[in-house]
């Protein structure tokens, strides 16, 4: 019974932390910064996306500085393009297309 019960116990914990990296997607944050941020940008998101490495864009969203970083990149970027609920398809989407992945998106 005990042993029935740590693996219920693991099962559901795996599932809690899987469900924030599937509920993000490359391919929403690529039509989000084609609608939201290309034209305030200027440039298009291959170029985006290879501002930085893999590791660089992972460390910008563990430290929740992705929207600083668009920011900086694109300043006249208006606050409803950067809404919370839409970092992580960015994220997703510059990390897919980092400079060292080797991908190049079709935008």
């Amino acid at each position: 019974m005990n042993k029935i019960l740590k693996i219920i116990i693991s099962s559901l914990l795996l599932i809690s932390l899987s469900a924030v990296s599937l509920n993000a997607d490359a391919t929403k944050g690529q039509r989000l910064y084609l609608k939201k941020l290309k034209g305030i940008c200027g440039f298009n998101g291959a170029i985006m996306a290879a501002k930085h490495s893999m590791s660089e864009w992972a460390s910008l969203q563990e430290k929740h500085k992705l929207a600083d970083e668009l920011k900086k990149f694109c300043p006249k970027v208006k606050e409803n393009a950067l809404k919370e609920k839409f970092m992580p398809h960015y994220y997703d989407f510059f990390y897919k297309y980092a400079k060292d992945s080797g991908n190049i998106p079709s935008c």
